[in-house]
C-alpha cells in the first residue's frame, strides 16, 4: 500500500471498524448504570452556573448527554428513592417520611431491579438504600443480586454500623457484615468498578447511590480546603468539597467503563434525590449560595426543594451530544421510559403513574400527555391534605393550595398570581383533589417487617417505630449515646407459629454492652411481661408464643433513676414449634 493509497483507505476502515463496534454493542442488550447523590441540588455543579463550585467531570456527563431540565422529585431521600425504583408516587408506596416507619417500602411493588432481573440482568445495589433494613424490605429482597450498603439514611444513623464515621467504615454485603478501607465515596466507586468488571460479560444494571453530599459533613481535607479558602461557612465548604470527590469518582469510574469497552452500550443515567441543603447550611450564616435563581432547598415544596439535574447518556442508542428537553418531567417516569428506551419486558406489577420519555429523548418529539405531577412533603403518622405540596402543570406551581405562580416569568417564586389566574387554580386543584383521593388505600396500609420468615433472627431498629401524631423515632447514634426517652412501636408480620425469643438491648447487640437498666418489659400482641435487670446485663431476653398474622411489638428499658425508653435494638428469633 502506498503512502497516497493508504491515507486515503486509513479513514475509511477506521470508520468501518468504528461502526461495527457500534453495531456489535447495539445487539447486545445495553447495560445501565442509575447514579443518585444525596441532598445534591439543582445549582450544585458548574454546569449549571455554579460561580464557585468545580465539577468537571460532571460538566462533562452534562455536555455529553440528554437533560430533562425540569425534572421532580420528592423533597426528601426515602420518598424519592421509591418513587424512582417504581415509576409510582412514593406515598402509593408505603414512603413519605424517612424514619418512622413509613420510609419502609411495600414489598409488592414492582422495582427497576426485579424489571432488569426478569429480563437477564445481573443487578446491584452499592450505598444508600434508605427504604427498610429488613426482610422483605431489603434490597435483595427487591431484587438485587448484589448489595453493598450502610443501613439507616445516613452513615452514623442507629441502624448503621456502630461507630462508622465515613472512613474505613463497615458496611453490609450480602448479608454480612464487612469493613472497608478509605472514604466512603471512594468505597461506592470501587466496589462498583470492581462489580462491572466482574459482570462485563453480561448486562447489568448498577443502582449506584452515594450518601454524600448527605450530612454530617465530613470529607478530606484537600476536597474541602479550596472553598474554605474562599471565606465561606466550614460546612458549606465541606458540602462542596464532598460533591467535588464524587465528581472525581464519577469521572475515574467513566474511564474505568471505557477502559472495559462498555462506555459505548451502557446507558448512564445520572440524577440526584432533593434539592439542595445549601439553604440550611448558610440559613444562620447567611452566606450567598447559589441555586439557579430558585427559592426553597431540601424538604420544601418550593421548586428548589424538588428540581434536580437529570443526564441520560448512552451513545450508542444515540443520547449523546447534548440536548435540553425542557418537559415537565419526574421521577416516577424512569421506569416507564426503560421499558420503552431497551425494549424490556415488563414483568405484572402495580400499575405506573409515570410516562415513558423514550420518544423525546431520541429526539423523535414530546410523547407524553398535557399533564399535572404533585410532590408533597409529609413527616406525621399520617399526611395531611395540602400540606407543603405543590401541583405542578407545564410552567404552573400551586403550592399548599393557595399561592399560584407562573415559573416563565417568575422562576424565583416572588410574585402570587392565584387571583389573576383562577382557572389555573381550579384546574390544578382539581387535579391534586383526585390524586389525593387515589393515595387513601396506600395511606391505610401498614408496611410491616415479617418474623419468622426470610430474616431469621432479625434486628429491629428504633429507627422504624411507627410514630403517632408527629413524633420523631430514635434514629440516630447520637440520640441513642444521649439515652433520649422515647418509645414506639414496632409493626410486624408473624410468618410462622411457634416460640419467639425477643431480646432488647440498649445498643447494637454486637457490641455486647452492658446497658445499665433496673428492668425491662415487653408487649406483643397484647401480651406483656417484665423481668428486673443486673447493671451489668446486655440484653432481657423473653420467650412468647405467637400465632401468624400481624402484631405490634413494644417494649420499654427502665433505668435506675425511672427513666424509660424504648428498646432501640431489638432481636427476634423463631425457635421453632407450634
Amino acid at each position: 500500500m502506498n503512502r497516497i493509497n493508504g491515507s486515503l483507505i486509513r479513514p475509511i476502515l477506521i470508520a468501518f471498524l468504528v461502526s461495527s463496534a457500534m453495531a456489535a454493542a447495539a445487539e447486545r442488550k445495553p447495560n445501565v448504570i442509575l447514579i443518585i447523590t444525596d441532598d445534591q441540588g439543582y445549582g450544585d455543579l458548574s454546569a449549571h452556573g455554579n460561580p464557585v463550585l468545580k465539577t468537571p467531570h460532571m460538566d462533562r456527563l452534562h455536555a455529553e448527554s440528554v437533560r430533562l431540565t425540569d425534572f421532580h422529585v420528592d423533597p426528601t431521600c426515602s420518598p424519592t428513592r421509591a418513587a424512582l425504583l417504581t415509576g409510582r408516587y412514593s406515598t402509593r408506596t408505603g414512603v413519605w417520611h424517612t424514619i418512622n416507619g413509613r420510609s419502609m417500602m411495600d414489598p409488592e411493588e414492582l422495582t427497576l431491579a426485579e424489571m432488569f432481573k426478569a429480563n437477564g440482568y445481573a443487578t446491584a445495589m452499592l450505598g444508600k438504600w434508605h427504604l427498610g433494613e429488613n426482610f422483605p424490605c431489603r434490597p435483595s429482597d427487591q431484587g438485587f443480586d448484589h448489595t453493598v450498603w450502610h443501613l439507616d439514611g445516613c452513615i452514623g444513623g442507629g441502624p448503621d454500623y456502630w461507630d462508622n464515621d465515613y472512613y474505613d467504615d463497615t458496611y453490609l454485603v450480602n448479608g454480612k457484615w464487612q469493613k472497608f478501607d478509605g472514604y466512603c465515596t471512594d468505597v461506592w466507586f470501587e466496589q462498583a468498578a470492581k462489580w462491572v468488571e466482574e459482570k462485563k460479560d453480561q448486562p447489568f444494571f448498577l443502582y449506584l447511590s452515594t450518601n454524600s453530599p448527605h450530612w454530617p459533613y465530613i470529607v478530606p481535607e484537600r476536597y474541602s480546603k479550596p472553598y474554605e479558602n474562599r471565606g465561606m461557612p466550614k460546612d458549606m465548604a465541606v458540602f462542596y468539597g464532598m460533591i467535588a470527590n464524587i465528581d472525581e469518582n464519577l469521572g475515574r469510574f467513566r474511564q474505568h467503563l471505557s477502559e472495559l469497552g462498555l462506555a459505548e452500550n451502557t446507558l448512564l443515567v445520572f440524577t440526584t434525590d432533593n434539592g439542595t441543603t445549601a439553604g440550611w447550611i448558610c440559613a444562620e450564616s447567611g452566606y450567598q449560595y447559589f441555586n439557579s435563581g430558585m427559592r426553597g432547598w431540601k424538604s420544601s415544596a418550593w421548586e428548589g426543594g424538588h428540581r434536580v439535574p437529570s443526564f441520560w447518556h448512552w451513545p450508542a442508542g444515540g443520547l449523546a451530544g447534548g440536548r435540553d428537553l425542557p418537559a415537565l418531567t419526574a421521577h416516577i417516569d424512569v421506569m416507564p421510559t426503560l421499558v420503552d428506551l431497551l425494549g424490556l419486558k415488563k414483568p405484572d406489577g402495580p400499575a405506573l403513574d409515570g410516562h415513558s420519555l423514550a420518544g423525546m429523548l431520541k429526539g423523535k418529539g414530546q410523547d407524553i400527555p398535557d399533564r399535572s405531577l404533585f410532590v408533597h412533603v409529609q413527616r406525621e403518622f399520617l399526611p395531611p391534605k395540602w400540606k407543603n405540596s405543590v401541583a405542578m402543570r407545564g410552567p404552573w406551581r400551586l403550592v399548599d393550595g393557595k399561592q399560584l405562580y407562573d415559573l416563565r416569568h417568575d422562576p424565583g417564586q416572588k410574585t402570587d398570581v392565584a387571583d389573576e389566574r383562577p382557572e389555573i387554580v381550579k384546574q390544578l386543584t382539581s387535579d391534586y383533589e383526585a390524586w389525593w383521593e387515589s393515595l387513601q388505600p396506600a395511606m391505610k396500609k401498614t408496611i410491616r417487617y415479617v418474623i419468622g420468615g426470610g430474616e431469621n433472627p432479625m434486628t429491629l431498629y428504633s429507627h422504624d417505630w411507627l410514630m403517632q401524631g408527629s413524633g420523631q423515632a430514635v434514629w440516630h447514634q447520637n440520640q441513642i449515646r444521649r439515652g433520649e426517652l422515647t418509645n414506639g412501636p414496632w409493626a410486624l408480620e408473624v410468618a410462622r407459629a411457634g416460640t419467639y425469643r425477643i431480646s432488647l438491648h440498649r445498643w447494637a447487640p454486637y457490641l455486647n454492652k452492658p446497658m445499665e437498666m433496673q428492668s425491662a418489659r415487653v408487649n406483643i400482641g397484647g401480651g406483656e411481661q417484665t423481668m428486673d435487670l443486673k447493671p451489668d446485663a446486655t440484653r432481657a431476653s423473653f420467650e412468647v408464643k405467637l400465632k401468624p398474622g400481624p402484631v405490634m411489638l413494644q417494649t420499654w428499658l427502665v433505668r435506675p433513676d425511672g427513666g424509660e425508653s424504648g428498646a432501640y435494638y431489638a432481636e427476634v428469633e423463631w425457635l421453632g414449634g407450634e
